[in-house]
């Protein structure tokens, strides 16, 4: 089973590359088929095997020679990994099913973000109406949700106290996506995700400028720390905020 959750996760990679390449440009994710962005050349099933086929064309195009971005093989694999973290945490249950959403929808996000300084609204909405099926097929008691929908408020609703008070330093992309995974992680875990987010953000922005990557007049997107922030939640959250009750609280 490790091995055949790994093969979907890569294969639902290699999907996720025709999202992060066509959702900024506000092409069609189904038509048409995947294809070489230079010369056009429908694509053949040999192409089309994560990872292997990468490696097998050499990183190159097989029409045109055109190079293909390590970004392709990258995405396959990190998404392969992530849902065998998931099936290896809550075994073959729904919250496999749903929380490997979930990180594919963290992967697009991110990748976006990075390079577009966008998280296109249609993300966003498609994470809240999964998260929502989610807990409505996951559904115990109106109390359990209401800690989702709380979660909701406490992460799009801090984010924009902020973007209010900083007049517009924080992205509308970033609120609404916050929003979102507050409503699937529930308060507790956002004011964590929230918390490793800030942190995530400014040590990782604070080593790009000493390096010289980045300036510190340059605009670093918020998001793709929110997506590291939120996995790092998803598989650690628990341990985390128990190793901050035994160590701060309980003494």
């Amino acid at each position: 089973m490790l091995i055949v959750t790994l093969l979907l996760g890569t294969i639902i990679g290699s999907f996720l590359n025709v999202c992060i390449y066509r959702i900024p440009l506000k092409k069609s994710i189904v038509f048409p088929s995947s294809h070489c962005s230079k010369c056009n050349t429908s694509l053949r099933a040999l192409d089309l095997v994560p990872v292997f086929s990468f490696l097998f064309i050499k990183g190159k195009c097989r029409y045109c020679g055109e190079k293909i971005s390590y970004q392709y093989p990258l995405i396959e694999m990190l998404n392969g990994l992530l849902y065998l973290g998931v099936y290896l945490k809550f075994g073959l249950t729904l919250e496999f099913l749903a929380y490997s959403i979930l990180c594919s929808i963290l992967i697009v996000v991110g990748i976006i973000d990075y390079y577009h300084q966008i998280i296109p609204d249609t993300i966003n909405i498609f994470g809240f109406v999964c998260g929502f099926i989610f807990h409505a097929i996951n559904f115990s008691s109106f109390l359990n949700f209401l800690q989702y929908l709380f979660g909701f408020l406490v992460g799009g609703g801090f984010l924009l106290l902020i973007a209010v008070a900083t007049k517009g330093a924080m992205g509308g992309g970033d609120i609404k996506l916050m929003a979102m995974l507050g409503f699937w992680l529930g308060w507790k875990f956002t004011l964590l995700n929230l918390f490793l987010s800030f942190i995530l953000g400014g040590f990782i922005s604070i080593i790009l400028i000493l390096l010289k990557f980045k300036d510190i007049k340059d605009m670093i997107p918020f998001g793709p720390f929110i997506v590291l922030a939120t996995i790092i939640t998803l598989f650690y959250g628990n341990g985390i905020i128990s190793y901050y009750i035994m160590t701060f609280v309980a003494h």
